[in-house]
């Protein structure tokens, strides 16, 4: 228990101050990063959606182009290793999320005009957007991942301040001002006894 006296009343009000701005800090953060992870999510889900159907329209164009007697296993083969993609970081209120970058290769089909026709070019051509969609998904969802860490963090930081450390200053603040106005009361009665005492000698 701190020693009951008027400095250390004054720290601990000012201790007080600083831990309810950190909370209210701390309040608006995980508000402001809740919000971000929310838009995240609606996006994620409509990207996702869109990777389904545009997946769903490239096979059913490859079996088309099968059909049509295209080998899509050479033509699979045939397609170099895509590393078109880079990770970079921003922050968003001290959170460090990816930005994948997804620098899409000139479109270069690897297969003659015989080998499926339009619909091995419309199959080609959904599975580079696939690519593009996946590449966005990964940022999102990483995103989603670490905003979710950070908002966790938050929350114990900021129930700590609310459940903790202000209802402790909010104590020692009763105590010491009670210890201090219960300290006048008898430095007041004191005074006045010796008032009565000056007085009775005088008489």
């Amino acid at each position: 228990m701190l020693n009951p006296t008027k400095g250390n009343l004054l720290k601990v009000k000012n201790s007080l101050g600083l831990a309810s701005v950190g909370f209210d800090l701390m309040d608006r953060k995980r508000n402001i990063l809740i919000r971000e992870m929310m838009g995240l999510i609606d996006r994620a889900k409509e990207i996702q959606a869109k990777i389904n159907s545009t997946f769903a329209e490239a096979y059913d164009a490859l079996m088309r182009a099968n059909v049509l007697g295209a080998d899509v296993r050479s033509i699979a083969y045939a397609v170099p290793v895509d590393d078109c993609v880079s990770i970079l970081e921003k922050s968003v209120m001290g959170v460090e999320i990816p930005t994948v970058k997804y620098t899409s290769p000139a479109a270069k089909p690897y297969y003659g005009i015989n080998a499926g026709g339009c619909a091995m070019d419309n199959a080609y051509v959904c599975f580079r957007r696939v690519k593009e969609l996946c590449a966005e998904l990964a940022e999102i969802e990483s995103s989603i991942y670490r905003l979710a860490i950070a908002i966790q963090k938050t929350q114990k930081r900021a129930n700590a301040l609310k459940n903790i450390v202000i209802p402790g200053y909010r104590q020692d603040i009763a105590y010491i001002t009670e210890f201090l106005e219960e300290k006048e009361r008898e430095e007041f009665i004191r005074m006045k006894v010796i008032k009565m005492q000056k007085e009775t000698a005088k008489t």
